[in-house]
């Protein structure tokens, strides 16, 4: 596959990944809502890493990781959001943690980390046009 055909792959799968997003949390699946803030996030990650460099994206979950493999900059209140961001990935697929995380997964908690993720991909585009 060309490189322009990866980094379109990317790059359109999370922006299809974010307007899924807002129909579930329209319909109220907010822990749903929230596993696919984080796959938008890891997607454009994976973007960034195949724009920017030689290396193929990963296979990890882990936000971190890829963020560290951008080439990019994160401040510390960046990286702790990407924390957090990654534990909608983990507790959302394992039985002992789904009960706690869908209490936590209320409708002003979701609101809170949607808006969070749009930030988030909107400040690594700027930094993506800036490289």
């Amino acid at each position: 596959m060309s490189k322009k055909k990866i980094l379109d792959f990317w790059l359109n799968s999370s922006k299809d990944d974010f307007k899924v997003v807002s129909n579930l949390f329209q319909g109220k699946h907010y822990s749903q809502a929230l596993f696919f803030c984080h796959l938008s996030l890891e997607k454009y990650l994976k973007y960034l890493i195949e724009k920017n460099s030689k290396e193929s994206a990963p296979f990890t979950h882990n936000l971190i990781q890829l963020a560290e493999l951008t080439g990019i900059n994160f401040n510390k209140e960046h990286i702790s959001l990407l924390s957090d961001i990654n534990n909608f990935n983990i507790r959302a697929r394992y039985d002992d943690f789904k009960r706690s995380f869908y209490k936590k997964a209320t409708l002003d908690f979701t609101k809170k980390y949607i808006k969070i993720t749009e930030t988030l991909i909107l400040w690594l585009e700027k930094q993506s046009q800036n490289q």
